[in-house]
């Protein structure tokens, strides 16, 4: 598939793309669950990398490969390579899309902080630079006077986004955990329905979900067993060299040259170290 489509045709990976997380099988309310067949993929944070989107294709494999499955998360929001270039990032959202469409039943994804504020409309600054007002910008020169209709596309799918992956094998999956702060008031049920406008908006459980940065490692402990959970696996936080852990948390990073994903075969259960040593790097596939 080229890097960039035309609107009508972004429009409608985007928008099916939606459709398809929303009728998720898998799907209960905003968690997925995976059984013990076959192998997850897990990412990082992308944020634009084409190049390892299309290593990950690579490794993925679908089309010969009908037991693995891949999540992806926060794709969006690029950091331009000139200052006060746009970002493209939108290419990586609407091949992703596609991807969802080609192999409905093989590729998803999970809600993340910077899509959930590209949905709202809550500018985040980084680096001096509105990073909205840039990826809107982006959007702009890819799709001119039809970029309008190809937002509202991006913010159907970003709607449709569940917010955490549970795996048979005791793995659970999510962008973010909460910060100490929240984690008394996180309120469990958000994973057994879709989240309210309140569940989205500063305060709200969806949002604590997603924008929580400091895990110490007694509230991993404690939100791991808040969720039944033995390893967890997230983003969020930079990562220079790929990945970090923390306990029985591990933090992966997808969106630079040192960037890692990591492959789980569903039917055993992991130890730490195990699943540690199962982390690939992006460079490591050709």
């Amino acid at each position: 598939m080229k890097t960039t489509t035309n609107a009508e045709t972004a429009c409608r990976y985007l928008e099916e793309a939606a459709r398809l997380i929303r009728e998720d099988p898998v799907r209960r309310g905003s968690l997925l669950t995976f059984g013990s067949a076959g192998q997850l993929v897990m990412t990082g944070d992308m944020h634009g990398h084409l190049r390892n989107f299309e290593k990950l294709q690579r490794f993925c494999n679908l089309e010969h490969s009908p037991g693995r499955m891949v999540i992806l998360h926060e794709l969006i929001h690029a950091e331009p390579e000139a200052p006060g270039a746009p970002d493209f990032s939108i290419d990586l959202l609407v091949r992703a899309a596609a991807w969802k469409c080609e192999f409905p039943d093989n590729v998803f994804f999970l809600q993340s902080n910077h899509e959930l504020s590209q949905l709202r409309g809550h500018e985040i600054t980084k680096g001096g630079r509105c990073v909205l007002a840039d990826f809107e910008r982006g959007v702009r020169e890819r799709y001119g006077a039809e970029a309008r209709q190809v937002l509202n596309a991006v913010n159907e799918y970003i709607a449709a986004l569940p917010l955490a992956a549970r795996l048979a094998n005791g793995v659970f999956l999510s962008h973010s955990l909460p910060d100490a702060i929240d984690i008394d008031s996180f309120d469990l049920t958000i994973f057994e329905r879709h989240p309210t406008m309140a569940d989205l908006e500063p305060g709200g459980s969806a949002y604590s979900l997603v924008w929580g940065r400091f895990q110490s490692p007694e509230l991993i402990e404690d939100f791991a067993a808040r969720v039944g959970a033995e390893l967890l696996i997230a983003g969020h936080t930079p990562q220079e060299m790929g990945y970090a852990r923390i306990g029985r948390l591990f933090i992966l990073a997808s969106d630079h040259a040192h960037g890692v994903f990591l492959p789980i075969d569903l039917h055993r259960r992991y130890t730490a170290d195990e699943l540690e040593r199962a982390i690939r790097k992006f460079v490591s596939v050709a």
